[in-house]
């Protein structure tokens, strides 16, 4: 940590208290500055308080340094004081600052007034109804006088050199830091500038100071303070901005809502701007709200998890013997995939057995504890039930299958009734057992023998008998997950895993189980919101399922408030500030995805490459086709990614042109990056070069099309028309897989056909090659993985020893 003087975190808990003590929960703009001070940071500038209606002698209103001074008005409610006259640069004259002084008494209440009455929805609640002279009197009475502050004239006024530094608490990730463009348009550089262009965020518990100053030199702040445009010369040192950092990140770990012994939690804590002068950093401006720590929220029994996974007996309750219900299916889905009749057991009244699984009337009639009770009745009935499994001890893991707990308003009072009972029975030795649910569209799980969900077979047929790839899928929201297994079966994860809205297990606890588990070598997460601080938990889970040599491939929904209306209807939690989510998740090692089809793209590159070796992003693309070549080349940038077009090595270039030479193909192929090989090249042409670059230390990856249309390529199914024949021993798909099974280096195809061609796409997925539709997915989707894994290896070497 680089950090020339200690933090007083004492001095700085005082402030608190003081505030606290006078019935405050933000300090003033001369109590930030103190803050500052103690902060181990930049010494702020010099400042007065001159409480309203108080007398100063001359020589305590000119004893402050410099020829001018600074005029700002105090007041708790008044955030943005230029825009209401709040802030004045007067000569450091007693009269003039006088003078100053008495007409801001006066014209700004005046003016935040106006501005009110123009603008009612910006508003504070302490003014909410008012109007006219009520509001003006009422804003004046908050008036606590005027801060006098050093003048410290900026090197430049020039766009960009401004920076703004803060601390804001969220509800799922605990504390941020984000750093950027400052100064009055913050808000609109914000929102104009690409992403990552104008400010970056991170979670304090997963960066330092260097970490994240690596993040902020990607800024245009950053480049416009470094001196590095043109006309422009550097104005702060690194070192200062990662002193900085430090500082604020330190101070943002030890007053968090995760942390319970500070007493105090930063709420937030924004310096907008920083302006600098003689290569000091100079606050303007400072806001600090806080408040005092709460509850630490109860532990679940997580361990239990295991149970839920990987259960001996099952019980389930609600399952016809007469119809097809919900029950039913889930039944009928557990026996299909081989789970013992004799280890199952139904709770129904009026009936001995249902598809020779034995039925008692109720719990009380168990013989045995269950590992995973299966709950399918109707909502209504669910809290009555829970009472019970949880008085008689009936299992260690309970999946709350129905939906109408927590989704509606109406259906709130429900769900809080479940929590509270779950959670005091949490609090108890034992922990009593973990549900998953509520509106959960079930579990299967490949390694525990069975299949919960209540999709019928001939809806969505499964072959059981397949190899599962070493992946948990996991996802908020069932209907994705069945969305995602009915389109592309070959991703076939050994879990799946739906959470439902996550009443008691959550997205964090399941990711903090697989981090270690022996059968998982791949987590992918669909992610809609995150209970209070499990953000934090799910980041420091990714963190260590990283550290552990596994990869996690993430989506976030509700980017947009319309995004987050619905996400919130269907899950009953409410979606985080998308770009605190993105960055906090990037930054504990994820690879995230933007789309549906990305996260799709993403996750199966993970089951094929996670044994793979990423050595950089020096992509090699080939094709036979001259669109395809042009579209690789035009895809290797965007705002999220970029990769480069590899510079084959000159042994390369020699290997090729001998081939092209020998093919009689020199006078129409030029060796480059993309190699466009013509429609005239055969399937031992492509193969040839996939050989020779995989082999290139020049090249990290390889992208290449398979021209399935060409007359020249054997990439049809009909063994009766041999000349196109895919089962061919020489076909492009064959050698593609012996070279894929020999090498250590990510080699993606692209079929770009109909379905004529699927079973050339099947066959090289069965056998590890992954292939993609269109050449765009195939480039951006390599590159995505690429630039995660390399950053992954980065947290491993960095906190290896932590």
């Amino acid at each position: 940590m680089f950090i020339e003087n200690e933090i007083s975190f004492k001095a700085i808990s005082d402030l608190f208290c003081n505030a606290d003590n006078e019935g405050r929960d933000y300090l003033y703009e001369y109590e930030v500055y103190n803050l500052l001070a103690n902060s181990g940071a930049e010494t702020p500038p010099a400042a007065n308080l001159l409480p309203r209606g108080a007398r100063f002698s001359d020589e305590e209103l000119i004893s402050i340094p410099g020829e001018k001074t600074v005029l700002k008005i105090v007041s708790p409610t008044i955030i943005h004081k230029t825009e209401v006259g709040g802030v004045r640069i007067v000569k450091k004259e007693p009269s003039k600052i006088r003078s100053a002084v008495r007409g801001m008494m006066y014209e700004v209440p005046e003016n935040y007034a106006a501005y009110i009455e123009r603008n009612p929805d910006h508003s504070p609640k302490e003014y909410k109804g008012l109007h006219g002279e009520a509001l003006v009197k009422a804003i004046s009475r908050d008036l606590k006088g005027v801060l006098q502050v050093q003048f410290m004239p900026p090197d430049s006024d020039s766009f960009g050199n401004e920076l703004i530094v803060g601390l804001r608490r969220t509800r799922e990730f605990g504390t941020i830091i984000s750093a950027g463009l400052g100064g009055t348009d913050t808000e609109l550089y914000a929102e104009r500038f690409r992403k990552g262009q104008a400010i970056v965020a991170a979670s304090v518990y997963m960066v330092d100071g260097q970490s994240f100053f690596q993040l902020f030199k990607n800024t245009i702040s950053y480049k416009k303070l470094a001196g590095l445009t043109r006309g422009q010369r550097r104005i702060v040192t690194d070192e200062q901005l990662i002193e900085c950092f430090d500082s604020f990140i330190e101070m943002g770990k030890y007053f968090s809502p995760s942390d319970k012994d500070s007493g105090f939690v930063i709420d937030e804590l924004e310096i907008n701007p920083f302006a600098f002068t003689e290569y000091l950093m100079v606050p303007l401006d400072g806001m600090c709200r806080f408040s005092k720590t709460g509850q630490k929220p109860q532990g679940r029994p997580v361990q239990k998890i295991h149970n839920l996974l990987h259960p001996k007996k099952i019980g389930i309750i609600g399952v016809s013997s007469t119809r097809r219900n919900f029950g039913r299916i889930i039944l009928d889905n557990v026996l299909a995939e081989g789970f013992s009749k004799e280890d199952v057991v139904i709770i129904s009244e009026g009936c001995d057995t249902v598809d020779g699984v034995r039925c008692v009337p109720n719990l009380n009639s168990l013989n045995h504890k269950l590992d995973l009770f299966v709950v399918a009745i109707a909502a209504q009935h669910v809290p009555d039930l829970v009472d019970q499994i949880i008085k008689l001890d009936s299992a260690k893991s309970v999946m709350l299958i129905p939906g109408g707990m927590g989704e509606t308003e109406e259906s709130k009072e429900r769900a809080e009734q479940i929590i509270n009972t779950i959670n005091e029975k949490h609090a108890e030795e034992d922990g009593g057992p973990v549900f998953i649910g509520a509106n959960c569209m079930g579990v299967v799980s490949r390694p525990g023998g069975y299949d919960t969900w209540f999709i019928p077979e001939e809806k969505l047929p499964k072959n059981r008998n397949a190899g599962h790839q070493r992946a948990a899928l996991i996802s908020q929201s069932g209907a994705f997950m069945v969305f995602r297994t009915s389109q592309c079966p070959e991703l076939n994860p050994a879990y799946m895993i739906s959470m439902g809205n996550q009443t008691d297990l959550t997205l964090g606890d399941m990711v903090h189980y697989f981090k270690n588990s022996p059968e998982v070598d791949v987590i992918a997460v669909y992610a809609e919101g995150f209970n209070d601080l499990d953000g934090l938990e799910f980041c420091r889970a990714v963190r260590q399922a990283v550290m552990n040599g596994k990869e996690v491939v993430f989506y976030k929904a509700g980017r947009t408030p319309e995004g987050k209306s619905a996400t919130s209807g269907h899950t009953a939690s409410l979606a985080g500030d998308y770009m605190v989510c993105e960055s906090c998740v990037q930054q504990a090692g994820a690879i995230v995805a933007r789309t549906f089809q990305e996260f799709q793209d993403l996750f199966m590159l993970a089951e094929k490459l996670s044994g793979k070796t990423i050595c950089g992003d020096r992509l090699a693309a080939v094709s036979g086709a001259g669109f395809e070549a042009v579209g690789m080349a035009d895809s290797i940038q965007s705002d999220d990614y970029d990769i480069e077009l590899a510079k084959f090595s000159d042994d390369s270039i020699a290997a090729i042109d001998e081939i092209l030479i020998s093919q009689k193909l020199s006078t129409l192929v030029t060796i480059q990056n993309p190699l466009d090989l013509t429609p005239g090249s055969n399937d031992m042409v492509h193969a040839k070069m996939a050989g020779i670059l995989v082999k290139d230390p020049a090249v990290d990856s390889i992208v290449i099309g398979l021209d399935p249309l060409s007359p020249s390529m054997h990439t049809l199914a009909d063994s009766s028309i041999p000349a196109f024949s895919m089962d061919d021993e020489n076909s492009l798909g064959n050698q593609l897989i012996k070279i894929v099974e020999n090498s250590d280096k990510p080699l993606l195809a692209v079929v770009d056909g109909g379905r004529l061609y699927d079973p050339l796409r099947d066959m090289l997925l069965a056998n590890g090659v992954p292939v993609f539709p269109v050449c765009d997915r195939a480039v951006a989707a390599i590159a995505l993985y690429s630039k995660a894994r390399m950053h992954a290896e980065v947290i491993r070497l960095t906190h290896g020893c932590d």
